[in-house]
């Protein structure tokens, strides 16, 4: 069991009276555009892109702010203290575990309140970048996939380069909400695809940046070109749901506007909420088990890792 989370007093008490257990309640304005000045920064190239290494204390609002209040995951899926996130899933597969259990996925904009906190900060422990705190700068190595695609345990195995949920002490906004950017990517809904453009294009955004050196590791970048059968060896995922015992709606916010079916999630996700919710019993009970070719059922059972796995040390040197 990972222990030494930091202690949110605030937050936590009050996300017990608003949110379930495992929850926390975020309660404020989100801002649709921001302006960050970087300080110190670098060129990644095998990436392209820019890594900025410190930010201009403080951030500022140039959008609209718009108010948010929901309850998010204290940990990503399967939201968990001491338990590795899984990964491996798809959209639509993060969409019916998250039904499973009487919630949703999160927004974007949720997503990114939640790390930034209400000061709209770069990074959620502060304006300059540290690795250490948010698993980040880790060396890429090389992933054959042919194997990804192909849920290869002993590739998945090798490729691990994450931590536990709890085990990043200092990676916590001032939401009082852990292990958000850095260590494994999520996937979460779309809420920005009325502004047309590449945002338009899927119902599915990847934010956090995983763990690799020359990607986001940051609260505020996206990224809008994966579709939604898109599944990867570092992309997990959270869930959110409304406060207040209100109910919850599983569905995307474009399929709540289209008035489109869950069921069409369940077909695109192959298995249902009802499957999904038997393979949770037998996981409490240590009986989640799944003949070795059989990949959907250990995508549900979240046992795609093969023996050996190790998670890596935070502390020690990132290596070039």
């Amino acid at each position: 069991m990972v222990t030494g989370l930091p202690q949110v007093d605030t937050a936590l008490a009050r996300s017990k009276d608003h949110c379930p257990a495992d929850m926390i309640l975020v309660e404020g304005e989100y801002c649709t555009k921001v302006e960050q000045k970087c300080l110190n920064g670098w060129y990644d190239k095998y990436n392209k892109k820019d890594v900025c290494e410190e930010f201009e204390a403080p951030s500022r609002c140039v959008g609209s702010k718009e108010k948010r209040r929901f309850c998010i995951d204290s940990f990503p899926w399967p939201g968990k203290v001491g338990v590795r996130p899984e990964v491996m899933n798809n959209f639509y597969q993060a969409m019916v575990k998250c039904a499973a259990v009487g919630k949703r996925m999160c927004t974007e904009s949720e997503w990114t309140l939640a790390c930034e906190g209400p000061e709209m900060k770069p990074f959620p422990y502060g304006y300059k970048r540290d690795p250490t705190k948010c698993n980040g700068d880790q060396k890429w190595d090389g992933p054959q996939m042919k194997k990804v695609a192909q849920r290869n345990a002993a590739e998945l195995t090798r490729l691990w380069k994450g931590v536990p949920n709890g085990a990043q002490p200092e990676c916590v906004s001032d939401y009082g909400v852990p292990d958000l950017p850095g260590n494994t990517d999520d996937v979460v809904f779309n809420d920005s695809y009325k502004q047309g453009g590449l945002h338009a294009k899927f119902d599915s955004v990847h934010t956090g940046g995983p763990w690799y050196k020359g990607v986001r590791n940051a609260c505020r970048p996206k990224v809008y070109t994966h579709d939604e059968g898109f599944y990867y060896y570092f992309l997990g995922f959270r869930c959110c749901s409304e406060p207040d015992g209100q109910k919850t709606d599983p569905r995307s916010p474009r399929m709540i506007e289209a008035n489109k079916p869950f069921r069409e999630v369940e077909q695109l996700a192959r298995f249902s909420v009802k499957e999904m919710q038997d393979k949770l019993k037998l996981k409490a009970e240590g009986k989640c088990e799944c003949k070795d070719k059989d990949s959907l059922c250990k995508t549900m059972c979240g046992t795609l890792w093969g023996p050996g796995l190790k998670d890596i040390d935070l502390k020690a040197p990132r290596e070039e």
